[in-house]
């Protein structure tokens, strides 16, 4: 009787194991609007601590390429 617990409890244990793996999906590349310089018009944004360019409407955020279009 002892056995057949023991086997019973094996096989409970075995059965929880998963065969599947994880699947990361890969990002795709997104479409950048890179500025190279600021129109003369454009102003200063500042949002939770984070300096914005503004023009036409739209938010810039400054980098090392130029000015990239932030949602």
């Amino acid at each position: 009787m002892k056995n057949v617990l023991y086997l019973f409890g094996i096989i409970l244990l075995l059965s929880f194991n998963s065969c599947a793996t994880r699947v990361k999906a890969r990002a795709t590349a997104k479409k950048v609007t890179v500025v190279k310089v600021a129109p003369r018009g454009h102003k200063v944004v500042y949002v939770k601590g984070a300096k914005y360019y503004t023009w036409n409407g739209k938010r810039y955020q400054k980098t090392r390429r130029g000015y990239i279009l932030v949602r």
